[in-house]
């Protein structure tokens, strides 16, 4: 075939997995060592630990503390092979897929690629917000806020000056809220020394959120546990309004309240990121492909999808498994169990979903957890103990021992010292002078007139 691109071909059965998130990498890791070819294709050569995307946007952790090189993971496994690349199209009937660097066949296909932020078809407010789902949307979103306020220290006028001092967070889920308490703690203790020239008492936070309640989903108690946290820090929680417009400066609610801002960030939805070519039916609302109990794609049987990508609907799950990471790992783990048995003609096992609960942190010492404990008994706790139960999990969930010292090193140092991690003003920022500015007259020179 031509344009095949340069892999090496064991003469095994080859499984090639898009997308090297919780689910892809924890499907690779059970191949281990199972008679097969692994490939991983993903469009990074890392792996991006999410949950912690917020700390890196907000001075918490450096962007290494939480990625690390799928070679380095997974580098001493005989039959794993990586390549970096776009995934084009797939052909379901050839068992080929199209993507930047050529063609690659393949025995079994799985689709982990996840999801992608949700802009509801708003093109003005893709252009002009910014996302957190990329380490890239991380960094640029430090650098932007840094860079404001290297640009708000020149402000002579006091609502350019605001403007670049206040923020305006849209989703009140568990990313929405952990960006507003960690924003809050640095205008608290951080923004004041670095800056010494600004009023951080003008700095508002505000996080918009469309329903009544903060962390759907969560328990009631954890709801209304965050919303008092959170108010406590001075973010200014907005409920059951949603923002309809932002042009750069102005944030239009729905409620007919404006703000004004230069950074709005979005954490208002999810969407997957489908491949295209398989049969249109087997896409469901949202971009997830609806799959069987067994992960396989509706209509196909050698195609699976799994994680966020993929919508197994249950009577539990109606509209599918939370877009979390504990089901993607445990649908990797699964599948990775399932495709030894597939190649030896067994039966095989459905998936049934083990629901560990949820967390969120909102700041030092403020957590709140509602966890399902053995024999299905609820948990539920606030405050310290949730909050130390949350850093414990995500620091032992980190992929290497590197990153979950680095991490662990950086937490105990902040906690003690009230200090972040690394503020340097690195790449690109978001552009959000979509206003001209023009300096106060006090501030404007001009020369004399000249005969």
């Amino acid at each position: 075939m031509e344009d095949l691109a340069k892999l090496t071909d064991l003469g095994k059965p080859r499984v090639v997995i898009v997308g090297g998130g919780f689910a892809g990498l924890e499907l690779a890791k059970q191949l281990r060592d199972v008679p097969v070819q692994v490939v991983l294709i993903d469009k990074q050569n890392y792996h991006n630990f999410q949950p912690l995307l917020y700390q890196v946007a907000t001075a918490g952790l450096d962007a290494s503390d939480i990625v690390s090189p799928f070679r380095k993971i997974l580098g001493r496994q005989k039959n794993f092979y990586f390549r970096m690349a776009e995934v084009q199209s797939v052909d379901a009937d050839a068992h080929v897929l199209q993507t930047s660097i050529g063609l690659i066949n393949y025995d079994y296909l799985v689709i982990a690629t996840g999801s992608t932020t949700n802009y509801f078809g708003d093109d003005q407010m893709e252009a002009n917000a910014i996302a957190i789902k990329s380490i890239e949307d991380a960094i640029e979103l430090r650098n932007t806020v840094l860079a404001n306020f290297e640009k708000a220290l020149q402000m002579g006028d006091a609502e350019q000056m605001n403007s670049l001092l206040d923020f305006v967070i849209v989703g009140g889920g568990p990313t929405g809220v952990e960006v507003a308490g960690a924003l809050s703690e640095l205008r608290k203790h951080v923004f004041p020394c670095d800056y010494k020239e600004l009023d951080f008492k003008q700095m508002d936070i505000h996080l918009i959120q469309s329903g009544p309640v903060l962390l759907k989903g969560m328990s009631a108690e954890a709801s209304q546990k965050s919303l008092e946290y959170l108010e406590e820090y001075g973010v200014k929680v907005v409920l059951n309004s949603r923002v309809k417009s932002y042009d750069g400066y102005t944030v239009t609610l729905s409620t007919g309240e404006t703000l004004i801002t230069r950074t709005l960030i979005w954490a208002a939805g999810v969407t997957g990121s489908p491949i295209p070519g398989l049969r249109p039916e087997a896409l469901l609302k949202g971009n997830r492909y609806k799959v069987d109990e067994y992960s396989r794609v509706e209509g196909y049987t050698n195609v699976f999808a799994l994680g966020d990508i993929a919508s197994m609907q249950t009577p539990e799950f109606p509209e599918g498994h939370p877009m979390v990471a504990q089901p993607a790992l445990q649908q990797g783990r699964l599948l990775g169990h399932n495709i030894p048995r597939l190649l030896n003609g067994q039966p095989l096992e459905p998936f049934r979903y083990d629901d560990k609960g949820a967390m969120a942190t909102v700041g030092r010492n403020r957590a709140v957890a509602d966890l399902k404990l053995p024999g299905g008994k609820d948990y539920r706790t606030q405050g310290l103990l949730a909050w130390l139960m949350w850093t414990f999990i995500h620091v032992i969930s980190l992929v290497s021992f590197r990153n979950r010292f680095a991490v662990l090193l950086n937490w105990t140092w902040s906690y003690f010292s009230y200090d972040k991690g690394d503020r340097s003003i690195i790449g690109k920022a978001k552009d959000p002078l979509r206003v001209k500015i023009k300096p106060p007259v006090e501030q404007m020179v001009t020369e004399p007139l000249k005969d």
